[in-house]
């Protein structure tokens, strides 16, 4: 049952972190209007089980009054809401009291703060600590995402609970990240990665909308277009078992995804997500339409 509608309010960002799944950087495009999030957001409502949105990025409070406009028209049709950020704003207390209180204002039930090596690592007051501080003071709800540089472990990764943004947890070996972050990690045999250990892609607790329309239930694998079909259609008629990148992966994880569509490869990995990801890239101009933007793969 899908829950959390999650904007990726703009790919832009005022960083370039070597961990971001979907490029970000100052450089990329892809922004939503107003009229598009009111557009979504209307039919959000009647798909029925929708609890929670959020706005993402890239950096969402870089376009501030767009985000606020969002948070309203999200916030006016009793959706709870919440808002990921790395706080680069945050320079001063008073000011950040200025950025924040009209979410404040608006009810948002969430703050999500990125504090982790990618955005200020050895910095002990950085921004993010600022920000949080000065949230709770507001009696916002705020909380800390903090990205762990990729490390070794043996075991299958626990499966999250998708429906809310991440708190915690490794790298995802995805986008930026496998061009940045694959040295000196250990390799498996990719006939290990039978199944995918990080999303729910048959039945779905949350996805993501972009700009450009698409619908990811994993960032980078579309299940539709909401500027060609509508949002509350593409989410019902939704069936894994017929979509050409997720059946695969739902029944046999990344190395049935490979199998299934004869990709040649590596023989090893670091994980399932690293696989994926790889056969993904070999599969964009066979799927355009189920792998996209291509932004998100660091192309043109």
């Amino acid at each position: 049952m899908l829950t959390g509608l999650h904007f990726l309010l703009t790919y832009m960002c005022n960083s370039e972190c070597d961990h971001c799944f979907v490029y970000s950087s100052p450089r990329a495009a892809g922004t939503f209007t107003s009229d598009q999030i009111r557009r979504i957001l209307d039919e959000a409502t009647k798909i029925g089980t929708i609890e929670w949105i959020y706005f993402e990025g890239g950096e969402p409070f870089l376009f501030y009054p767009i985000m606020l406009e969002g948070i309203k028209m999200a916030r006016d049709r009793g959706f709870q809401v919440g808002v990921v950020t790395n706080a680069y704003f945050a320079t001063d207390d008073k000011d950040i009291e200025i950025w924040l209180k009209p979410l404040c204002e608006l009810g948002i039930a969430n703050l999500s703060i990125s504090n982790d090596p990618y955005h200020y690592e050895g910095e002990t007051e950085n921004p993010a600590i600022h920000a949080r501080k000065v949230a709770l003071k507001l009696n916002m709800p705020a909380k800390e995402i903090r990205i762990e540089k990729p490390s070794f472990t043996t075991g299958v990764a626990e499966k999250r609970n998708t429906g809310k943004p991440v708190i915690g947890g490794s790298t995802m070996l995805r986008g930026r990240a496998v061009e940045k972050l694959l040295a000196d990690l250990p390799q498996r045999c990719w006939e290990d990665f039978i199944e995918c250990p990080y999303e729910d892609l048959e039945s779905p607790k949350r996805v993501h909308l972009d700009p450009y329309g698409n619908i990811h239930v994993c960032q980078g694998i579309s299940i539709g277009n909401v500027w060609e079909e509508p949002l509350s259609d593409l989410v019902n008629k939704y069936d894994a078992s017929l979509h050409p990148i997720c059946g695969p992966l739902v029944r046999g994880g990344p190395a049935l995804l490979a199998r299934e569509h004869k990709v040649e490869h590596e023989d090893k990995f670091v994980d399932a997500c690293h696989l994926c990801y790889m056969i993904r890239l070999k599969l964009l101009d066979r799927f355009p339409q189920y792998l996209t933007p291509r932004q998100v793969y660091g192309l043109k």
